[in-house]
């Protein structure tokens, strides 16, 4: 039987679960999504790795623009209310709830009316074959189906049950990567996105409401809607900014690149980001409801943020600088890689993005989560102007080396947003970042004077790879202590605990 919480642990009377059970969930999300999500990814790298050997550059191009297209008006399809559900203190009523589904569900709805009726522009556009016009759609299908499993996500995320979140999002990218393997090594181009995204789409959807059913009455609230809008309305604003500095950018560059150098451009934000992708995105999604109940505990949430910052850190930076130092050797390797080493520069100079955003990303997540949308919102105005200065011009005058290194330039300014943030919340950047910084530059400068002395093959990337982490793990453990290896057990035990 567990223990009852007496009421003044909870962070006020109406809150759904105690601080203490925040922070136990907390840190046994983080190593669910982690832990059993690794071996996905790794599926994911397997697959994007066949993915380029099959396809052309000009086919990833095409996938890329779309995809970006649909982003850019997915945009619309929320004004923030799945956020404001997530971050709301109290109780959330079956009104938001109902009222959050419909208005969403009208907004797709209209949605994939205009992306149908301005389809013959962007075929126009871009050149777009029939098949692209089929991937379009099948985007737009997917946008539809997504909006469905809103209210049962949030739900699970507002509990910290992501144990059963994951399990979606585990099926998906299974079928997901299979699919796609399966059609690009039949041949089937640019419709290999199609059919795996369909699959991805329904098979998430069907797993998700087996999981948590939840049915909508019909029930629309005004007073709910303008109270969930306080928080929706400058939460989606700085979606909006992301959006236009993200996607509206690719659909750009695309009329400067062309496809085949979107495709070299989008195949290198693709792996630099993919370390990212790998760790953070777990953590963003366990902090930003853990911090929404942290928000009046100011020295807990210090001290959460430096902790979040440090694990990404200590995942992000050794994967990223190790991906860049024998990502030249994989692509001599791999047969038909070869296309993609004009990818190597664009690679190296975006990394620089990611490597900032590990720690970035986790602030912005905290000041939306305490509720400072407006200095986020700022911020964003900041790197959607940057982007949008420096990219455009350096695609135009050094072509995909260019915006590579416009990426970099808007990366560096990330300086300021751990500045601002530090005076809000002052959470401890040396604790979070210093430790990690060292012992990946001293496992970089072993790897690279290996690399000279090693010949081409498999088998040197996994000697590679296997020094590196010995190296990096005794840098670690002599800045970090064995703190690290006491928290790697407690992230063990909680993922075979679930």
């Amino acid at each position: 039987m567990v223990k009852a919480q007496p009421l003044g642990e909870h962070l006020d009377p109406t809150s759904e679960i105690t601080l203490e059970a925040i922070k136990q969930r907390a840190v046994r999300g983080v190593a669910v999504l982690t832990g059993r999500t690794f071996l996905l990814s790794l599926l994911s790298l397997v697959a994007m790795g066949y993915l380029g050997s099959f396809l052309t550059e000009a086919q990833f191009g095409v996938y890329f623009i779309i995809s970006a297209i649909v982003n850019f008006l997915a945009y619309f399809s929320d004004i923030g209310l799945a956020a404001a559900l997530i971050q709301k203190k109290e109780k959330v009523a079956r009104a938001d709830l109902n009222t959050t589904f419909f208005v969403q569900q009208f907004l797709v709805l209209s949605l994939l009316l205009i992306l149908y009726l301005s389809t013959p522009f962007f075929q126009n556009y871009y050149g777009f074959s029939p098949e692209g016009r089929l991937l379009l759609f099948a985007l737009g299908i997917s946008l539809f189906l997504s909006s469905l499993k809103t209210i049962p996500s949030v739900l699970l995320e507002r509990e910290l049950e992501f144990g059963k979140l994951i399990l979606p999002q585990v099926l998906e990218n299974l079928v997901y990567n299979g699919v796609a393997v399966y059609f690009a090594w039949q041949g089937y181009g640019v419709r290999t996105f199609t059919y795996a995204i369909l699959a991805r789409g329904v098979v998430g959807l069907v797993a998700l409401y087996l999981l948590k059913p939840w049915f909508p009455s019909l029930l629309v609230s005004r007073k709910a809607l303008k109270k969930l809008l306080t928080f929706g309305l400058p939460y989606q604003a700085n979606t909006f900014l992301a959006t236009i500095k993200d996607d509206g950018m690719t659909v750009f560059l695309g009329g400067i690149l062309g496809p085949a150098g979107i495709g070299l451009l989008g195949w290198a934000q693709k792996w630099a980001q993919y370390p990212l992708r790998l760790f953070m995105d777990h953590v963003l999604k366990v902090t930003f409801p853990a911090f929404s109940r942290m928000q009046d505990e100011k020295k807990q949430l210090a001290r959460a943020v430096t902790r979040s910052i440090f694990f990404v850190c200590f995942l992000v930076f050794p994967t990223t600088l190790g991906l860049l130092l024998v990502a030249p050797m994989l692509a001599k390797i791999i047969p038909r890689y070869e296309k993609w080493e004009p990818a190597l520069i664009p690679l190296a100079l975006i990394s620089i993005n990611s490597l900032f955003a590990a720690a970035t990303t986790n602030l912005t997540n905290l000041l939306n989560a305490i509720g400072r949308i407006k200095t986020t919102f700022k911020l964003m105005i900041m790197w959607t102007v940057l982007t949008w200065v420096f990219i455009p011009v350096l695609a135009r005058r050094y072509g995909v080396n260019g915006a590579a290194g416009g990426y970099a330039l808007v990366g560096l300014s990330s300086i300021i947003a751990i500045y601002i943030v530090h005076r809000i919340v002052p959470f401890s950047l040396y604790k979070s970042v210093f430790a990690p910084t060292v012992a990946t530059l001293v496992m970089g400068a072993v790897l690279l004077g290996m690399r000279n002395l090693l010949s081409i093959n498999i088998l040197s990337v996994f000697v590679l790879i296997g020094v590196g982490m010995i190296v990096y793990m005794g840098g670690m453990y002599l800045l970090a202590g064995a703190t690290i290896f006491d928290d790697a057990k407690k992230g063990f035990k909680a993922i075979f605990n679930r």
